[in-house]
């Protein structure tokens, strides 16, 4: 069988048998192997992931190009194209920066709920702040019928998920030594929900857990947005400079109230009532803990 629509000249010396010699190369390795007598583009793939499959990031896309020594260079692989010669094959990333939209649904976002546990509490700011709204986004998520994924760190030391934090209807609630949300585990959940595209994400620590979790999520190709008015550190400093380094990223750094109001999108969507409940009674409960901290400040107290 020819070599369908390659060009002339493309690389390739005569071979004979029932395989083919090929050097298939990757980033800045090059290792030479065998395809059948007129495989084409999948198989090359194939063959790609079992000669490179550690270092290929299957949730990014890839062109495969061919050597032509016509031009003395890689060009894109051609359409039709089938081994029936010795040639060079190289898989390349691409690259090209898209403008992230930010659009978010109900039926391909997935909730990251990170390490809201009691021992944080008098450690991190505004940590009761961060809970009422981390409640709020989590029963938002039971209404919408959203997947919510929850990490507790250390927990044999760091203790479980808030008691105000309600879990009920989580598909994963699973402990972790590592800072980034991204295991195992998680990544086998997320696997199991279809046409997950983004994925909201809430917690602490703002400058650990969240960020490391939000740069191995966007580097397997999900959109994320993190709640700012959920997520928080023992310092100010640490938040302000987290967000402002992933926003730079491309991660999409937003409100819970946007973030709910996006999900149902119209006044008419049939859950548009709960959700706007759900946003009045967390604004009552801010001002009262504002009220309260304004009246502790005047006595010469410190703010919560």
């Amino acid at each position: 069988m020819a070599a369908a629509a390659a060009p002339p000249g493309a690389g390739c010396s005569p071979a004979g048998g029932g395989s083919v010699p090929v050097l298939f190369c990757f980033s800045v390795f090059a290792r030479p192997s065998t395809v059948p007598h007129g495989a084409g583009y999948e198989l090359l793939i194939q063959k790609f992931l079992s000669l490179y499959g550690d270092q290929i990031d299957i949730h990014r896309k890839f062109v495969v190009q061919l050597f032509a020594e016509e031009w003395s260079q890689y060009i894109d692989l051609p359409k039709g194209f089938v081994v029936s010669e010795r040639c060079k094959v190289r898989l390349v990333p691409l690259q090209i920066q898209m403008t992230t939209l930010g659009n978010l649904t109900p039926s391909s976002t997935v909730f990251f709920c990170c390490d809201m546990q009691e021992r944080f509490r008098p450690a991190i700011k505004y940590f009761g702040d961060i809970i009422s709204v981390g409640q709020r986004l989590l029963q938002g998520a039971r209404l919408l019928g959203i997947p919510v994924i929850v990490t507790e760190q250390y927990p044999k030391g760091l203790g479980s998920t808030v008691q105000e934090i309600d879990l009920t209807g989580a598909k994963l609630v699973l402990p972790k030594t590592k800072f980034s949300m991204v295991l195992p585990e998680v990544e086998a959940a997320l696997a199991e929900i279809p046409g997950v595209r983004s994925v909201v994400l809430f917690g602490v620590e703002t400058h650990v857990c969240i960020q490391q979790t939000a740069l191995e999520l966007i580097g397997r190709g999900l959109e994320v947005h993190i709640v700012a008015d959920a997520t928080s550190s023992r310092s100010m400093m640490d938040r302000m400079f987290a967000l402002e380094r992933l926003a730079r990223t491309g991660i999409i750094v937003t409100t819970s109230e946007a973030i709910l109001l996006q999900l149902v999108a119209d006044k008419e969507h049939p859950k548009f009532k709960e959700i706007q409940n759900l946003i009045k009674c967390c604004l009552v409960l801010q001002n009262l803990r504002n009220v309260r901290n304004v009246s502790s400040w005047r006595q010469g107290g410190e703010l919560s």
